[in-house]
């Protein structure tokens, strides 16, 4: 029989229920894009989300107090939130975190207001929130949490169980508030996404058998970190990676921050300290960790520690894995040199990687479509330009949101993000920047200069599905454009010809520029480009390497 109150061990393990049972349903959810792509990610972003704060919450001893868990539930969601969901449902977490830290057990009454504070702050975090979403479902469950608290007869079980009811009734309603979701014939998935997480937690309440093994891997909670300028070396300087997390007792503001950074630099190199409410996180390479350790405890308790030699050879072997996982990412060493302004860029892809780094950006970020940048990735991206001013072009609309929420947690530099929604856009904008203007010029010169760019891509289908009136079949070939389907066909050439038309109706673009992916033969590309310049003799049609994955083209017009 379930307790009437969740007490600290029980919310451990209603945690990491809720994430088994997330991981467990991720391909289901990742079906329930509305664009049957080969690259749905909203159950992959969710899951490696709530597998970055399961990984801290797995760490901890089963008599860790209430305060710390709920720290490790909302640091670890924050800085592992990948995508619009992603970072919805680390919001999500925050907010409910923001209550329960408070308390020794959970009781009806405060699971109904830190549900409350759960949706406050998941609104807050979306610039433009939209109903029919993960957001409305949240909603629907904080509603019925708050019905309930004012029901003297029901029982936390009780509660719990009718809050999930009513947000699968919610859910059910989704595509009645977007017609998008109406004609793909599929629910909201974030908010089943949302559904299958505390479906999972229920079970843990009630007692039923669970495995709280969580996967630590790579495959779960992101790509594994490996610094380039340590491993690039026989030579190591610092042999010893030591990482942290401070558990703050006291004040610590931006100057004991950056007394504490000067401090590492002393004894190493590769700082990274990130302040986050009342812990910090650090990393550093030293030859002397206990000097770190020795300072860091004045400041406060310490968790997660892992200190690893570096020079020791299965370091190596990590390295040469991780090097041919991310080779584009890993020439990039940090910028030591310091500067006025940088750039970094999401892209995937050798060509668009090559084409971003001629136009002089400082740090690729290896991600896109195929895999969102966790808010994490962008920081650790941040730390290593060395800039006054960091231009960060997230090119993909599900990326956005992460970039913005690292924005909030750098307080030593400027960060400006571009709400680039693709590659074509993001290449227009760093293209714009003039040196010669200020940040904010070139910020409002760049956003507007990305709304004169069309784009459309090109990809096949992973299931039958209606949209936009158009009849799509497992397979078949797509053009997608900025807001709608623009082309849908059986031949990669013709449709993307028929896309390119549809793109330039009522346009007065001159310039055509066709990035084709690592799928597509340079042959192939070429006879297309021929095909859309003799199709359009006005306009100027350039033909690029791309080599991004999962789509066969992306074109812009402008």
């Amino acid at each position: 029989m379930a307790a009437n109150t969740i007490d600290n061990r029980m919310l451990c393990k209603m945690f990491l229920a809720g994430a088994k049972s997330l991981e467990a349903n991720k391909e289901y959810i990742n079906e329930l894009n509305v664009f049957p792509v080969p690259d749905g990610d909203t159950g992959t972003n969710m899951t490696m989300t709530i597998m970055s704060a399961a990984k801290e919450v797995a760490g901890l001893d089963e008599n860790t107090d209430m305060k710390v868990i709920a720290k490790a539930i909302s640091s670890g969601s924050l800085r592992g939130a990948r995508g619009n969901s992603g970072v919805i449902l680390s919001q999500l977490c925050r907010g409910f975190c923001k209550v329960i830290r408070d308390v020794e057990e959970i009781d009806k009454e405060t699971f109904s207001r830190a549900c409350e504070k759960a949706v406050e702050s998941a609104y807050k975090a979306v610039m433009k929130p939209k109903e029919g979403t993960i957001l409305t479902v949240a909603k629907g469950a904080c509603e019925k949490a708050l019905d309930m608290a004012d029901d003297p007869d029901a029982d936390l079980d009780t509660c719990i169980d009718e809050v999930i009811t009513y947000a699968k009734e919610v859910l059910a309603k989704t595509p009645e508030m977007l017609p998008v979701l109406k004609q793909a014939g599929v629910v909201d998935s974030g908010g089943q996404g949302l559904i299958e997480f505390l479906s999972g937690a229920q079970k843990a309440f009630r007692g039923e058998e669970i495995d709280f093994t969580i996967n630590t891997s790579a495959a779960a909670t992101g790509k594994v970190k490996v610094d380039s300028l340590a491993a690039d070396t026989s030579d190591i300087k610092y042999g010893y990676c030591t990482e942290f997390i401070i558990m703050l007792d006291k004040v610590f503001n931006i100057k004991h921050e950056m007394d504490f950074k000067d401090y590492l630099e002393s004894i190493g190199d590769s700082i990274v300290v990130v302040a986050d409410d009342d812990i910090v996180k650090v990393h550093v390479h030293t030859n002397d960790p206990g000097l770190a350790i020795q300072r860091a405890l004045t400041y406060g308790a310490l968790s997660n520690m892992k200190i690893d030699n570096m020079r020791l050879e299965h370091q190596e072997k990590l390295f040469k894995e991780e090097q041919m996982k991310n080779a584009a990412s890993e020439e990039q060493p940090v910028s030591m040199e310091h500067k006025e302004v940088g750039f970094i860029s999401v892209s995937i892809g050798d060509g668009l990687n090559a084409i971003f780094k001629d136009l002089g950006v400082d740090r690729i970020i290896e991600g896109g479509q195929t895999m969102n940048p966790s808010t994490d990735d962008i920081l650790n991206a941040i730390d290593s330009v060395n800039a006054d001013t960091i231009f960060v072009f997230p090119n993909n609309k599900n990326i956005i949101m992460a970039a913005n929420q690292a924005k909030t947690m750098v307080e030593d530099k400027e960060i400006i993000v571009i709400p680039t929604k693709n590659i074509p856009q993001g290449i227009s904008a760093i293209i714009s920047y003039v040196p010669e203007m200020s940040p904010a010029e070139n910020e409002a010169n760049m956003t507007e200069e990305i709304n004169n760019v069309a784009t459309g891509q090109v990809t096949y289908a992973v299931r039958d599905t209606e949209i936009d009136g158009k009849t799509i079949h497992e397979n078949d070939i797509m053009g997608i454009g900025d807001h709608a389907m623009l082309a849908v066909g059986t031949d990669i050439a013709d449709t993307t010809a028929d896309m390119v038309e549809q793109m330039l109706v009522d346009s007065d673009a001159e310039l055509i520029s066709i990035y084709y992916g690592a799928d597509v033969t340079e042959e192939d590309a070429s006879a297309l480009c021929n095909r859309i310049a003799k199709a359009h003799p006005d306009c100027d049609v350039e033909l690029q390497f791309g080599g991004q994955p999962v789509y066969y083209y992306v074109v812009s017009a402008e």
